[in-house]
């Protein structure tokens, strides 16, 4: 989980935003939620279970941080807690200039204010900004005179958050740490919330630096690679998991030494640097040197480095380990053959 500790939730304030662009416009509440203690605990679950990811951002803005709308309305909550409901309203009306696609949803918007929320060991406030934008049906019965009635009804699934994101009040002068979750809209109208609405670019912390050398790497294995060494599949393949398994065996990342562990060759250990300051500077990224490799950043980019090597539609090799046990050849008649060596057959 990314927040952790006795946590509690403190104001709510609700508004329904529409789509702009089909002139739905927008309802604002004029008061708070007021809400039960049990109440409080199924929107906590609801609110936060989706954060699981360690992948962190910060709002940011082309000229000058003070200029992102989210960020100077979250600050004045954050100065003055007792203003959530007036900065709520300008929160909802700023996502609502930002909902012009005309396959965004309208939906509920909530700004919540949690107190000590607990970030890598630090018990800080944080703000939750929510949208909801799909309802589910679900079936009521209920006892009548003469045994029980069914009726249906539309409501939100509280296991299924569309749109979140917390601002943890740590951080300011660099736009604050902010975990982010949208599992709705995987299409262009998606960008309206990270990038519109919310405004954020990852932070750069050892999750951003193991995500991004691990996907150089990937790229670099599997399209750079072959343009200037002969190079076989199974060699991809081995390269992909010596890198996975030099970031799961150890703590720290070091660049020079991955690049003599892992490429070996002096060769291609001079292609790689050079297409790190090409990836670098086509991405607008800037990976250090050295850093503490992020657990949950290799356990995500491991699961798109694939050890499995595709012969026509017949046949599928599995390699994890052990390039020497495995030849590939040409026979008399032409037909291409790999030769793979082992001790016993699982």
């Amino acid at each position: 989980m990314i927040i952790k500790g006795n946590f509690k939730l403190i104001w709510v304030a609700i508004h329904n935003i529409g789509n702009k662009l089909n002139n739905e416009g927008f309802k604002l509440s004029k008061s708070l939620l007021v809400t039960s203690e049990n109440i409080n605990g199924l929107l906590s679950s609801y609110f936060l279970t989706p954060f699981k990811s360690e992948e962190y951002f910060n709002f940011c803005h082309e000229n000058d941080l003070k200029y992102n709308e989210v960020y100077g309305f979250v600050s004045g909550i954050f100065d003055n807690p007792e203003t959530l409901l007036e900065q709520s309203i300008n929160l909802a009306k700023h996502l609502y200039e930002k909902s012009t696609h005309p396959k965004i949803k309208g939906g509920e918007f909530y700004t919540v204010y949690f107190k000590d929320c607990i970030l890598d060991g630090e018990t800080v406030d944080a703000i939750g900004l929510f949208k909801s934008e799909n309802k589910d049906t679900f079936l009521k019965v209920f006892p009548t005179n003469e045994g029980f009635g069914i009726e249906s009804e539309k409501g939100i699934n509280i296991n299924k958050l569309d749109k979140g994101c917390l601002i943890f009040n740590t951080e300011k002068e660099n736009g604050y740490v902010v975990a982010v979750v949208d599992n709705t809209n995987k299409g262009a109208e998606a960008q309206y919330w990270i990038d519109d609405f919310l405004h954020v670019r990852q932070r750069k912390d050892e999750y951003y630096n193991t995500q991004n050398v691990l996907t150089m790497t990937k790229n670099f294995v599997t399209h750079e690679l072959p343009q200037h060494f002969e190079v076989t599949k199974a060699d991809q393949v081995d390269l992909l998991n010596k890198s996975v398994k030099f970031f799961k065996e150890n703590e720290n990342f070091d660049m020079l030494e991955f690049s003599n562990e892992v490429m070996a060759n002096p060769d291609v250990i001079a292609t790689f640097n050079q297409f790190k300051t090409s990836f670098q500077q086509e991405r607008d990224l800037d990976i250090a040197e050295n850093f503490s490799i992020s657990e949950s950043a290799v356990k995500k980019q491991a699961r798109v480095f694939k050890s499995v090597i595709k012969l026509d539609k017949n046949f599928h090799i599995y390699i994890h380990g052990h390039r020497e046990l495995i030849e590939q050849g040409t026979d008399e008649q032409g037909r291409k053959f790999y030769k793979i060596y082992y001790q016993e057959e699982m």
